[in-house]
């Protein structure tokens, strides 16, 4: 075991910030015919599309600047990610407002991944990220896994 890595993991912080945002959506797979989108994707294959009130999570796990204490200043993670993120997509229908999902059907695991490669080369190099995304209260998903 290298106690320089273990010393090194025990300093290692994680950090949160969690943001909301609304958009629409539908799930389909062009390559299907109606009755089959429809048999997997159920209401949310509607035509007409339907919308969530998404809940996002950002997290970051680094080790504490020693002059801030900061694994990252909270402050600033959010403004990053309401640039990158929440002006892109919030209040938008995903199938039709975004060039990310103009060809990638908007489930809950592609947003997060979408998410995810928006913000990791705007956060430094040295800190690992996870994004999970809250469809619903009961349904969620994290990337990576």
């Amino acid at each position: 075991m290298d106690m320089n890595r273990v010393a090194a993991d025990m300093n290692r912080v994680a950090v949160y910030r969690r943001e909301h945002f609304n958009a629409a959506h539908r799930l389909h797979n062009p390559a299907w015919d109606e009755a089959t989108n429809a048999r997997v994707f159920g209401k949310c294959n509607l035509p007409h599309y339907h919308g969530h009130n998404y809940e996002l999570i950002v997290k970051l796990t680094g080790v504490p600047n020693p002059d801030t204490g900061y694994v990252m200043d909270l402050k600033v993670l959010s403004e990053l990610i309401q640039e990158t993120v929440l002006q892109r997509f919030d209040h938008k229908n995903l199938n039709l407002d975004t060039v990310e999902f103009r060809d990638l059907n908007p489930t809950a695991e592609h947003i997060a991944m979408v998410i995810y490669r928006l913000l990791r080369p705007r956060l430094p190099g040295d800190l690992d990220l996870e994004v999970t995304l809250y469809e619903t209260d009961r349904n969620f998903v994290s990337y990576p896994a």
